[in-house]
């Protein structure tokens, strides 16, 4: 594992792949971290120089004390690429990951190649998820995950993932301080979706079919928003995580993208 610095946090990232290929930096959702890539990295790592690094309040990364948004993560990213002297990136994006990652291509287009975003919308969520956040964030300050966790799997991974023990552990050891900050940046994030004609790069859309999270709808939405976007995939039977529990099924796509638009 390696790490840099910007503004007082130290992120950590891991890389993989011939230094001299085309770069993907790979940015994980709300409560996951850089692990979640593993079968998509194993996949791409002989084509492509694949980047993953943990944001701000989890991984690796661990929590902050400092508020920010997503903007700020888009930033962290950019940095990242100054960190390693990148000229040029294409994105993958996973929910907040994607948050972060079209902000980043708002921020510096021409820095970015193509972005592949998975289980994200552009726009807001409604009263009542935010509501729900803003129990966790409580429910969190008193008593961690312990009474969530198994919730939040079947949130996030859906009920029928072998490998959900794995990521309740991840959470269960999660620190109680400052967890706010991580949900206070994702319910109070801006609406880009006037902005998604700017996002000229070539992209495509994943999204579980069974997402209770994010709806398939948005992710509908955000394709038919993206003026360059080359397709839709909708992963059947998956949840909020489709690169994650059906990577079989959204590697082959996710690939022939990289490959014909990363490069």
């Amino acid at each position: 594992m390696q790490h840099f610095e910007r503004e007082g946090i130290r992120f950590a990232y891991e890389e993989s792949g011939p230094s001299g290929a085309p770069v993907v930096v790979f940015s994980h959702g709300f409560l996951m971290d850089r692990e979640m890539f593993q079968l998509n990295i194993a996949e791409l790592q002989h084509v492509f120089r694949c980047i993953v690094w943990d944001q701000r309040g989890f991984g690796a990364t661990g929590p902050t004390s400092k508020a920010f948004s997503y903007w700020d993560s888009a930033r962290d990213l950019i940095a990242l690429l100054d960190h390693l002297e990148i000229a040029s990136a294409s994105l993958v994006g996973m929910s907040q990951g994607g948050f972060l990652s079209m902000r980043a291509a708002l921020l510096e287009p021409d820095r970015l190649r193509a972005l592949a975003l998975v289980s994200t919308r552009s726009d807001l969520d409604s009263e009542a998820v935010q509501q729900s956040f803003e129990a966790l964030k409580e429910e969190w300050s008193k008593n961690g995950a312990t009474h969530v966790a198994q919730d939040l799997s079947t949130f996030l991974l859906g009920s029928q993932y072998e490998g959900s023990p794995a990521w309740i552990e991840k959470w269960l050891q999660l620190p109680t301080e400052y967890f706010d900050q991580a949900v206070n940046a994702l319910t109070s994030r801006d609406d880009i979706s006037p902005r998604l004609q700017e996002i000229t790069h070539a992209s495509i859309v994943f999204h579980g079919s069974d997402d209770m999270a994010i709806s398939p709808t948005c992710g509908e939405s955000l394709a038919a928003g993206l003026p360059n976007c080359k397709g839709f995939v909708l992963v059947d039977n998956a949840g909020h995580t489709p690169n994650l529990t059906h990577a079989a099924l959204v590697n082959p796509a996710l690939r022939d993208f990289l490959m014909r638009y990363a490069r």
